[in-house]
């Protein structure tokens, strides 16, 4: 299948310019319960990299880079646990403030810091 490069910069141009669901996601430990919850504006992308980085074994979070590699990626399970309602009609509204507000309510909420989970306060 061969696509013209006028329609591939379209095309392009359409995605860049698309706006990603912002929201939370969690790395849930299946087998000790601890959790890494984290927040992103691009969270499905935000999930995708978590993985690969795990994967690759070069993950910034050191304890939940040593727990996958030791118990494996079966032992984990990665979703998102809520998004950023967007309110396109109101010129006030700030997506990373809603995502920030939105991170902090479901890190209290998961208690995803201290011996729990693998958060840093």
């Amino acid at each position: 299948m061969h696509i013209s490069s006028d329609t591939r910069r379209a095309l392009t141009r359409q995605y860049k310019d698309s706006v990603r669901p912002a929201g939370v996601f969690v790395v849930r430990n299946t087998s000790s319960q601890r959790v890494y919850v984290a927040g992103s504006l691009d969270v499905e992308g935000a999930m995708n990299r978590a993985r690969f980085e795990l994967n690759l074994r070069s993950h910034r979070n050191k304890a939940l880079q040593h727990d996958w590699l030791a118990q494996g990626p079966a032992h984990f399970c990665i979703e998102v646990i809520d998004r950023v309602k967007e309110r396109p009609d109101d010129p006030a509204f700030d997506r990373a403030d809603e995502l920030q507000k939105l991170l902090a309510l479901w890190q209290e909420e998961l208690k995803c810091f201290g011996a729990q989970g693998y958060n840093k306060p």
